[in-house]
């Protein structure tokens, strides 16, 4: 890899892997029968929403707090989320011993606003969207002298995502093609710079929503791009892009993809009834994308990341009764 890349290495990953493993869950690599047989090949899923705290932010996280100089963490650590970096920041902190403080949107759901102060964590929660959350965090760190850590960037946080990449090369080795979320491209670029080394063959896919598309328009003007905040299913991957985001997509991925919100209510839907998952809409945007057909020529076998399960009750149960509309 050049040394110029803003992605981590694979050894950068592996070490994070050994880093965090005590704190981290190995997730399943699942084979799943119908998508298989539906798609005419074998298509995999690596379950995240069965990580610790829910989402695979927890490998970051972990990974960026255990990485920081002892007297910056004694000062604590400040976050901003939409929700699962935030939980995983928190878990992080608690079995590490370092105050936190984590702000998220208003309308963020129940379900990972409590998993956030479940550990410990000081909750804000007054930020209309996330990246009002994400100024009030930087504005708190620079005001205390606490450490912010940002949800998307640093190799640190992207070595430790990445590790859901040598997961699956490790579990599937003959894997074509793997196919995740993308929001801020941390998650794609810590999963690009191991595949980028270790298994350059394998495409990696992102995916997103039609309403949280800031990535995938970045990606075609090849500049920055702003969220304009639209209601969504998949709040996990909401937020502006900047230039080293998209630096890292760049990099990462081969290709991005974007589904109509419905098609991803309905692969939360299929996802429960069909292989017994509980995911949220994030998680299940790249399954969205391959189900209508958005991804492109996929090579199988194809891994396909759930990257989170943290998902409200009421949202659930009306995404299974088939009247979800996120507007």
């Amino acid at each position: 890899m050049k040394q110029s890349s803003v992605l981590p290495s694979a050894g950068d990953v592996r070490a994070a892997a050994a880093r965090i493993a005590a704190h981290v869950v190995r997730t399943p690599l699942v084979r799943s029968e119908t998508l298989s047989e539906y798609l005419g090949g074998d298509v995999w899923l690596k379950c995240e929403c069965e990580q610790r705290t829910g989402s695979f932010k927890l490998r970051g996280a972990t990974n960026a707090l255990a990485c920081l100089d002892p007297g910056i963490r004694a000062r604590g650590v400040v976050a901003s989320s939409a929700g699962n970096h935030g939980a995983g920041i928190a878990h992080a902190a608690h079995v590490l011993g370092v105050p936190c403080t984590v702000f998220v949107p208003a309308h963020a759901p129940a379900a990972k606003r409590d998993r956030i102060a479940a550990a410990g964590a000081v909750v804000d929660a007054s930020a209309p969207h996330y990246d009002a959350a994400e100024a009030l965090a930087i504005a708190h760190a620079s005001r205390t002298g606490a450490a912010f850590v940002n949800p998307c960037i640093g190799r640190d946080l992207l070595a430790g995502q990445g590790t859901v990449a040598l997961e699956i090369v490790e579990d599937l080795p003959q894997v074509r093609t793997i196919i995740t979320n993308v929001g801020g491209g941390g998650l794609c670029g810590g999963m690009g710079g191991y595949l980028n080394d270790a298994a350059p063959g394998v495409a990696l896919i992102g995916a997103q929503s039609a309403h949280t598309d800031v990535m995938a328009r970045a990606l075609a003007a090849n500049a920055p791009a702003d969220d304009p905040h639209m209601p969504t299913l998949c709040d996990g991957l909401a937020g502006l892009v900047d230039t080293t985001m998209l630096a890292q997509a760049r990099e990462s991925l081969t290709r991005i993809a974007v589904a109509r919100e419905a098609a991803v209510a309905e692969a939360v839907a299929y996802l429960w009834r069909e292989e017994g998952r509980r995911v949220e809409g994030a998680g299940a945007a790249g399954l969205a994308a391959l189900l209508a057909g958005r991804a492109g020529e996929i090579e199988f076998p194809c891994a396909v990341v759930l990257s989170g399960g943290n998902i409200d009750e009421g949202v659930f149960e009306r995404v299974l009764a088939g009247n979800y509309n996120s507007g």
